[in-house]
């Protein structure tokens, strides 16, 4: 009898340790990140020099998102994305009434898109190396605010999101690298100053962007 456990003894030790190694591997992953972000939709027909100098003042600006994950797999994860761009932009503007005559004023604008929805992850973040690649995707609800002195426009729509990002192990459950994301959707209708204007084909507003940042991941 002796014998016997001892010999299952022996042959079940590598499958324990096989079954504690499997339980080192992380379930859930926290990613935030932060960089610059770049509105890539075109700029409106028919401006003025001056008007495009002022819109090209707000396509840059802060990129923040974060995203949290429960991993199914080894390189599967789900879970959801949180996103928001601020831009903002000042200086003189002159517009001209029905009647021809023209109007100089100071303005200020400022501009926020958010975006947040599920998500899908797919990585090598348990892998047994310290070079790690994640690609993310989401799919959910963008919105653009601006704000122009009293007016303010806001509006709602579908959109999506996704990033590549390579990431270096510093540590055992953090990971550090650069990330680049792509996300878009496009307004075809907004409210200014709680008035709903909708637009044409050719007045729709774009909130495509481009995203390079700096990205940490947290596993647990």
């Amino acid at each position: 009898m002796i014998k016997k456990i001892t010999l299952f003894g022996i042959l079940a030790f590598p499958s324990l340790f096989l079954a504690q190694e499997k339980s080192k591997h992380s379930k859930i992953a926290i990613i935030p990140s932060v960089g610059l972000g770049w509105r890539t939709a075109e700029t409106p027909k028919g401006l003025s020099f001056q008007e495009k100098e002022y819109i090209k003042g707000l396509k840059s600006g802060l990129n923040f998102d974060i995203s949290a994950y429960y991993l199914l797999k080894n390189v599967v994860g789900i879970g959801v994305k949180y996103s928001i761009f601020n831009a903002s932009n000042d200086g003189q503007i002159t517009v001209q009434d029905k009647y021809g005559y023209s109007y100089t004023g100071y303005v200020h604008t400022k501009d926020q898109i958010t975006f947040i929805g599920p998500s899908v992850l797919i990585s090598n973040l348990n892998e047994e190396t310290k070079h790690k690649l994640f690609v993310d995707m989401a799919l959910g609800v963008i919105t653009y605010t601006t704000q122009t002195g009293d007016v303010k426009g806001t509006g709602s729509t579908f959109g999506a999101e996704m990033n590549i990002a390579y990431q270096y192990q510093i540590l055992q459950n953090i990971l550090i690298g650069p990330k680049v994301g792509l996300s878009g959707g496009t307004l075809s209708k907004m409210k200014y100053n709680g008035v709903t204007y909708d637009f044409g084909e050719d007045q729709k507003e774009g909130l495509s962007r481009l995203s390079l940042s700096a990205a940490v991941t947290f596993r647990f």
